[in-house]
């Protein structure tokens, strides 16, 4: 375990390209695989999870060329119902990859039961979500007692399209089942109580499929004939984006610039509540990137955040910044509220309980809720030592905590960090963070 304390700031400074954007790296990768084309994915993220992704692609006999690491592979798919599913897939740490697989498996050839398995904490997120419609649509999907995986799922059942009430927002879920969709007889369709994020719509859409919109639901009509997704690009990750511009609004000065970010709207729901909080944010568009929105965005330090209330309507577009809203609640003038977020409890921590524990270890008035937390705001946090649980959206909480304390915090567990965003430690110092 690594240890690694962050120093006060007095001030930040620079400009950052993050990493590219995960969730697109999953689904460029996945798409291609049962596309009609070869697909050439430059930018992709490096990453343990999207090299799980890249590894279960070959695995299940698409062809991959060229090297994540050198920031261009090829995957040559093998069509919409042309994968052999391997006996085993080992999905790590990756949520997305299980659920999206999963959608795409069930729609290959009939074939052997694939399980698909992680590591300790994948094994303890909640799995039956995508198991129940899957199953619903006719396939045959088991996952663990409890309903978390290893999940067994058999290709070859005929499949059948329906109307899927999701209880709550899940662009995963939602993947899974449009995913599934494309191998079904009849139109699928997913009904959400307020819309996630469109990542893979707007993939299936670039690659020929028409994707269905009628009353607030979206949709497939299977079985298609074939897809041919175009070569990618990807875009910088805004949850990535995220720590860098909170960053620039702590101690930016002059400012943090984060240049070329993917900014589809279901994705940035931070900058709104940055807005209301009366955070100095601004947005610069420039040319679409892989069909999606990006630019750069400039945050500035701000002398006086405001407290401010998430509702449960918001949390889809910023799910993973919702740490982020503690520490800005610790250190705004009033009482923060966050609800409609049990969603974090199945992360790669409790990250309800976890954002908690690292708040208050830093001088923060917060409490849990059972959806959510209040924090009451202080204006300052003084300094301490916490614990990342192996959760890399906690590892950079901590280390933003630590440059804005009075007195430094100590991370335990900041190699976690390297899940999504391996250079965050030393684009924090590029900006002027001091380590110890």
């Amino acid at each position: 375990m690594t240890s690694l304390t962050f120093r006060p700031a007095s001030a930040v400074a620079g400009t950052v390209a993050v990493p590219p954007d995960k969730s697109i790296t999953h689904r460029a990768f996945l798409l291609g695989a049962i596309s009609d084309r070869a697909v050439v994915v430059d930018n992709p993220l490096v990453s343990e999870d999207t090299e799980a992704t890249l590894g279960a692609v070959r695995l299940m006999g698409a062809g991959v060329d060229g090297d994540i690491r050198s920031g261009r592979v090829v995957v040559t798919g093998r069509g919409v119902r042309g994968l052999t599913p391997p006996p085993v897939i080992d999905c790590m740490n990756a949520g997305t990859l299980m659920r999206l697989v999963s959608g795409i498996i069930v729609g290959q050839p009939p074939g052997e039961v694939t399980v698909l398995d992680g590591d300790d904490s994948l094994r303890s997120r909640p799995m039956a979500r995508i198991a129940d419609p899957l199953v619903a649509m006719g396939a045959a999907v088991v996952p663990a007692e409890g309903g978390t995986p290893p999940l067994a799922v058999r290709p070859g059942l005929p499949l059948h399209g329906m109307v899927h009430e999701l209880p709550m927002a899940s662009a995963q879920v939602k993947s899974c089942v449009l995913l599934a969709g494309l191998n079904a007889t009849g139109e699928t369709w997913v009904r959400e109580p307020v819309p996630s994020r469109d990542h893979t719509e707007r993939m299936l859409r670039a690659a020929g499929v028409d994707v269905l919109e009628r009353d607030g639901m979206v949709g497939v009509a299977g079985p298609v004939q074939g897809l041919a997704l175009p070569d990618v690009r990807v875009p910088g990750d805004f949850s990535s984006a995220a720590f860098a511009i909170v960053a620039g609004v702590l101690r930016g000065d002059p400012g943090v610039r984060v240049t070329g970010v993917n900014l589809n709207p279901g994705r940035t729901g931070l900058l709104a509540v940055l807005q209301r909080m009366g955070a100095d944010v601004q947005v610069e568009l420039g040319p679409d990137v892989a069909g999606e929105p990006a630019g750069d965005v400039l945050a500035r330090r701000t002398s006086m955040l405001h407290a401010t209330e998430v509702t449960a309507d918001e949390v889809p577009s910023m799910v993973d910044e919702i740490p982020l809203i503690g520490l800005l609640g610790a250190l705004a003038a009033g009482t923060t509220v966050v609800r409609g977020a049990g969603e974090l409890r199945v992360k790669e921590s409790d990250r309800i309980r976890t954002v908690v524990e690292l708040l208050r270890a830093v001088g923060a008035d917060a409490e849990e809720l059972d959806d959510g937390f209040v924090v009451r705001g202080q204006m300052s946090i003084g300094g301490g030592e916490v614990h990342s649980h192996g959760d890399h959206r906690l590892a950079m909480l901590g280390a933003l905590a630590g440059i804005a304390s009075q007195s430094g915090v100590t991370v335990h567990g900041m190699e976690a960090a390297a899940v999504s965003y391996p250079g965050f430690t030393d684009d924090l110092v590029s900006l002027g963070a001091v380590t110890a």
